[in-house]
């Protein structure tokens, strides 16, 4: 600010100290006057600083300062005139003498400062006499504002247990008051409510712990803070906020059960997997600090289970294995509730369990019968005689009533055809030889059920093995085709052989190859046995003629290891094959195969001719029947007589306006029936009687008949009869009479037959 140009009425005295010097010797004026300031003269100005005080009630117009030139010489030549914020309606100037008034109550709050200008004209002339200025009229404050929480109401979270001096939260007030002048914004704050848990730094708001706390007996407080002015002097305002401070949980609290013995029941019927009953153990925390497992100790654990309801935090006693009264009746299961989470500060109070006891008692059941054994596993050697003693199975029942058992054999009609069980003693026969080759094993399912109550059944398996025996010769696996050349060589190679057994071997298979004894004397091959269940045949002499044998037959003798060994005879063919020096074995196959069914090359050749002829002679005979079938309908059309339809009756007129109806068109008097035609000439006068019975009885009708009856018998190129349309009578059956002209010679109106000129017709 420029010191020597327009001076500004400031709002505090430290604004002006800087440029005013003289204006420290004047700190003591009161608030409420105005404060003369030194005068400087600068242009001919010379000018007074004041300051207005806000919120000020005002009776009249209240002096501010005084503008005042040295050039005026109070000849009222002078005109002050006053421009900018608020003139002419907050402040006015006196033209005259220059002074300034408010009228108007300020508040700084709304406006802190005015900006106005000032200048002094010659009021004959109108001409300024100083220019024009800028200057600033600044308000001062008062405390007349309250401090204000605007983020209130407020809510924080601690957790309970919090050591003293831990911080909550921190809240903030406000002031509107100008905090750069007095007291009027600073603020200090303290609590109104809660202590003695919580309390407050007075400058910064800060909320801290000064008492531990334990959320189960308190979780939530109300802790009210007051912010005050004036630094919390008298005759200053305050201002309120709420705070609510909720105590998170930690896991300070261990699980503790509510009776240190429980009591349940379980029926020795009851299966694995049963719910004995429930406990709980209370935890005064919530959430994860609250949840635990629940923890079987000792040899019990083997025979019951505990698991945890995780919703409802109970546990939950299962039997892990079944009981049987008679063997134990009460069990005494200590059980102990650990929780899941630790809090490591609370480890030293000791750890966070309890234990309880359960008492749980057996209860009797009517039970099934058991078994001595889960399983039976028997033998027996193939071939044994019926009745052959297989094994015995026993079961008893575990009640103290010991009710007899009664066996039998279920879930199979074969194997009650093969094995039998005694009621009584569980011993089990065979009812039927057994062959390993068969069936090696038989699962046989026999039940137990107690005579006293058949409804407790018990069911076990029984596995029976058949014992291989040495039942079974060996045999050749394939049947072998052997072919031989006729230009074979003494000791050729023309055949491997082996064997199968379907006897089982404990040490394995073991097979032996020789000539049959009734071949060793005059056989043209031998065998060669390869130690491997395998032999060689092999030719015994050099050459072979097809056309003195084609086929040799070798009787093999093969023995296996068994006990007692078994012996078979296989007997092997050997063709003879038609080959030359380098004929391959596919060509001495199909010539050997050719001589085996006696046909040769040019008998083959002669079969397959006949075939053919009596191909073609089969497919010449179908193109004769076809044309025969197109000669029966030649293209030139001809009239068929039994294209020719017989009518009987004639229609029945209008009344025929539906379907057909026979009744129609036949008369009351006459129903005239079908006949098949054998003589023209009888049905014709047969007609003739009949219209002489029911028709008019008119001689030119009876002439008329008999001439075309004349007509067909002596005509010889007349159509058949059954293409004529005979007609005995008329006119009888229907509403519109006859159709006939015949009758129009008695009518007594003359007919105009003019109209049948029109379409062409000549009338005689």
């Amino acid at each position: 600010m420029n010191c020597y140009a327009w001076l500004s009425l400031l709002l505090t005295l430290g604004h002006l100290w800087p440029c005013l010097p003289s204006m420290q010797n004047h700190n003591t004026h009161k608030m409420n006057q105005p404060f003369a300031t030194l005068q400087r003269v600068k242009r001919g100005w010379v000018w007074s600083q004041f300051f207005v005080l806000e919120e000020q009630i005002l009776t009249e117009p209240l002096y501010v300062g005084q503008l005042k030139s040295d050039a005026d010489k109070h000849d009222d030549t002078f005109k002050y005139i006053l421009t900018g914020d608020g003139a002419g309606s907050i402040f006015t100037i006196d033209e005259y003498t220059g002074t300034i008034h408010v009228t108007q109550k300020l508040d700084r709050e709304e406006k802190p400062f005015y900006t106005l200008r000032a200048q002094a004209i010659n009021r004959n002339t109108q001409l300024p006499v100083e220019p024009e200025s800028e200057f600033i009229i600044k308000v001062q404050d008062i405390n007349d504002q309250e401090p204000k929480f605007l983020d209130g109401p407020y809510e924080a979270t601690v957790p309970e247990m919090s050591p003293e001096g831990t911080s909550v939260i921190q809240v903030t007030a406000t002031d509107g008051d100008d905090p750069a002048y007095g007291n009027s914004a600073r603020l200090l704050y303290s609590i109104l409510q809660g202590q003695p848990y919580f309390s407050v730094e007075p400058k910064t708001g800060v909320i801290r712990i000064s008492s531990q706390m334990d959320r189960e007996t308190k979780e939530q407080y109300f802790v009210i803070i007051q912010a005050k002015d004036m630094v919390g002097q008298m005759g200053g305002f305050s201002g309120t906020a709420t705070v609510t401070i909720n105590l998170s949980d930690i896991n300070d609290n261990k699980p503790i059960f509510q009776q240190k013995f429980y009591y349940m029941n379980i029926s020795e019927a009851a299966p694995v997997g049963s719910t004995i009953g429930k406990i709980m153990a209370e935890d005064s925390d919530i959430g994860e600090n609250a949840a635990m497992n629940y923890v079987i100790e000792g040899e019990e654990s083997l025979v019951f289970d505990i698991i945890t309801n995780n919703e409802t935090q109970e546990g939950i006693v299962l039997l892990k294995e079944t009981v049987d009264f008679e063997s134990k009746r009460r069990y005494s299961v200590r059980v102990k509730a650990i929780n899941r989470q630790m809090d490591d500060h609370f480890m030293k109070e000791g750890p966070f369990e309890d234990t309880t006891i359960i008492k749980i008692s057996v209860e009797d059941a009517d039970e099934p019968p058991v078994f001595t054994s889960q399983n039976y596993m028997m033998e027996i050697a193939e071939g044994a005689t019926n009745g052959s003693f297989v094994g015995v199975i026993t079961a008893r029942d575990p009640d103290n009533a010991n009710s007899p058992i009664r066996y039998s054999i279920v879930h199979s009609t074969y194997l009650k055809r093969l094995f039998s069980i005694n009621a009584h003693n569980g011993t089990i026969i065979i009812t039927k030889l057994l062959d390993r080759e068969t069936a090696a094993w038989h699962n046989i399912t026999v039940t137990a059920t107690e005579m006293r109550n058949p409804e407790q059944v018990s069911e076990v398996t029984v596995y029976v093995q058949v014992l291989d025996v040495n039942d079974h010769a060996p045999e050749f696996p394939e049947h072998y085709e052997i072919y031989v050349c006729e230009n074979a060589r003494s000791g050729q190679l023309i055949q491997t052989i082996s064997a199968v057994d379907k006897d089982d071997s404990v040490e394995g298979h073991h097979f032996y190859f020789t000539l049959a004894q009734e071949a060793t004397s005059n056989s043209n091959f031998t065998v060669r046995d390869n130690q491997d269940n395998t032999a060689g045949i092999f030719t015994a002499k050099n050459g072979f003629s097809r056309q003195e044998q084609f086929a040799f037959f070798m009787p093999v003798l093969i023995v296996d290891n068994g006990t007692p060994s078994l012996t078979s005879t296989n007997t092997l063919t050997v063709s003879v094959c038609d080959c030359d020096t380098e004929a391959s074995a596919q060509s001495c196959r199909f010539g050997a195969f050719m001589s085996s069914m006696g046909l040769s090359i040019g008998a083959l050749v002669a079969v397959l001719a006949c075939i053919l002829v009596i191909l073609v002679f089969f497919l010449a005979m179908l193109v004769l029947r076809q044309r025969r079938k197109q000669s029966l309908f030649p293209d030139k059309p001809e009239e068929f007589r039994e294209n020719i339809v017989r009518y009987d009756d004639e229609g029945g007129g209008e009344e025929d306006t539906e379907a057909f109806d026979i009744s129609t068109l036949r008369t009351r008097t006459v129903m005239r029936e079908h006949k098949s035609r054998r003589n023209i000439t009888t049905e014709i006068q047969s007609l003739y009687r009949q219209s002489l019975q029911v028709g008019p009885d008119s001689a030119v009708f009876r002439e008329f008949i008999l001439e075309k009856l004349k007509e067909a018998n002596a005509d010889p190129t007349a159509l058949p009869y059954d293409s004529l349309q005979t007609y005995a009578f008329e006119g009888t059956g229907s509403l519109a009479g006859s159709l006939s002209s015949l009758g129009s010679s008695i009518s007594h109106v003359d007919e105009n037959y003019d109209y049948l000129t029109d379409g062409g017709w000549t009338l005689n």
